[in-house]
């Protein structure tokens, strides 16, 4: 996306999910009602891939909308200058690199242990049990890119309220800290750093985002959200995240004595 403002196929997408789950179905559900795959539905409902026509009105004729979404479809965002699902946070990945990657709500994903990943998911009361489990092997499988031959560069930087507070139990907290550390020894191209409690206020504590450098020489933002993630390529937007990944950045404490602390936090876990 160009800008920060919500475009129509952004619009679109998220309230695809709602109409779903205010019919109360599961994607595995709905995927059955209009003769698609669960993992079409998840990619559609992730900005992963486009909802074409045949799906929409497929969409439509089940939830009865009177054809709503082929409408916002066809006279909407056909408009929009890009879609959120031109790249698509997979091909992103795949693609990227390098990662400079910032969280101060949770272990990033490619570093989540599975009982972390799954005490994430599990907080997520719209997901169905096969919507968790779904999401769960993908996120484990997305981890494999950190042993790629062409694996990026990464450089994480995540705040220490993540570290102390509890997902999924402490036994879980010390497994996930102490992974942390063996992570970082493990995988050379992998840089992590925690910004201290004692750093007080700093701008990244307004959200997480990622910003990843393809192999092509592009550039985009990523931002989660709490229905899919969005994509932004302008230049103000990338220039304000590149001001505050170097704010945040600056307010961390170095590799070593990230790692120091961890090592702190997996005992008071213990």
């Amino acid at each position: 996306m160009a800008t920060g403002e919500m475009t129509a196929a952004a619009f679109l997408v998220a309230e695809l999910r709602r109409a779903r789950v205010r019919r109360g179905w599961s994607q595995e559900e709905l995927a059955r009602a209009i003769n698609y795959s669960p993992s079409m539905v998840s990619a559609v409902e992730l900005g992963q891939a486009p909802p074409t026509s045949k799906y929409l009105e497929q969409f439509d004729k089940v939830v009865d909308t009177g054809g709503l979404f082929t409408r916002m479809l066809t006279n909407l965002v056909s408009l929009d200058r890009a879609q959120p699902w031109l790249r698509g946070w997979r091909a992103i990945l795949d693609d990227a690199e390098e990662l400079r990657w910032f969280d101060p709500l949770h272990v990033p994903g490619l570093l989540q242990t599975e009982a972390y990943a799954r005490g994430v998911f599990a907080a997520d009361d719209s997901l169905s049990r096969q919507e968790r489990e779904e999401r769960l092997v993908d996120r484990m499988a997305s981890q494999g890119i950190l042993c790629e031959p062409n694996r990026p560069w990464v450089v994480m930087v995540i705040d220490e309220s993540t570290l102390r507070r509890q997902v999924g139990g402490s036994k879980v907290m010390v497994e996930q800290t102490r992974h942390l550390m063996q992570m970082v020894m493990d995988h050379p191209s992998l840089r992590l750093q925690v910004v201290p409690c004692s750093a007080g206020e700093y701008p990244g504590l307004n959200g997480p985002f990622i910003l990843a450098t393809m192999r092509d020489g592009a550039e985009v933002a990523y931002l989660g959200g709490q229905i899919g993630g969005r994509e932004l390529d302008g230049p103000v937007d990338l220039s304000m995240l590149h001001r505050v990944w170097e704010a945040t950045l600056g307010a961390a404490l170095p590799p070593q004595e990230s790692i120091k602390l961890l090592g702190e936090v997996a005992e008071s876990w213990a």
